[in-house]
């Protein structure tokens, strides 16, 4: 069964998100309070499978979740061969696959702290099409 590790949230870009019990998810916005919500409508939410977090931590780093800078953090389920347009039930919401991977700025803080990013290859991005409240131990469903 592929679900939700951690939900992760920031009040700046481009740094190390801190887990939350719990998140509203606001329709074509994002997640309430988060730095991303609401500034770009491609890449809302943020998604990283802890399978793609272990291959750093098998390197010997200690990586917790929201690392980089995921707003998500899956398990039991590979995001990167989802294609765009897949449809995703995570707890009480509706997600849109919007966008695979993505570059990484020059200067950008997590893989200065990390030394190196799985985000730019193996993560994706949602957008919210229906909104809600969603968990850790949420279920993920493909629709």
């Amino acid at each position: 069964m592929a679900k939700v590790l951690a939900i992760n949230v920031s009040d700046k870009k481009g740094v190390i998100k801190h887990p939350v019990k719990e998140a509203r998810f606001l329709e074509n916005q994002g997640i309430e309070g988060d730095a991303h919500c609401g500034q770009d409508p491609i890449r809302q939410v943020s998604l990283l499978a802890n399978e793609s977090v272990d291959k750093m931590r098998s390197m010997g780093l200690e990586l917790s979740e929201g690392a980089f800078a995921e707003n998500i953090t899956t398990e039991g389920i590979v995001l990167k061969t989802l294609p765009i347009g897949t449809r995703l039930q995570i707890g009480e919401t509706l997600h849109e696959v919007s966008k695979i991977g993505k570059e990484c700025h020059h200067g950008c803080a997590i893989k200065q702290q990390t030394g190196s990013c799985v985000m730019p290859t193996e993560g994706i991005f949602t957008v919210v099409i229906q909104g809600g409240i969603v968990r850790p131990g949420d279920e993920i469903q493909l629709i």
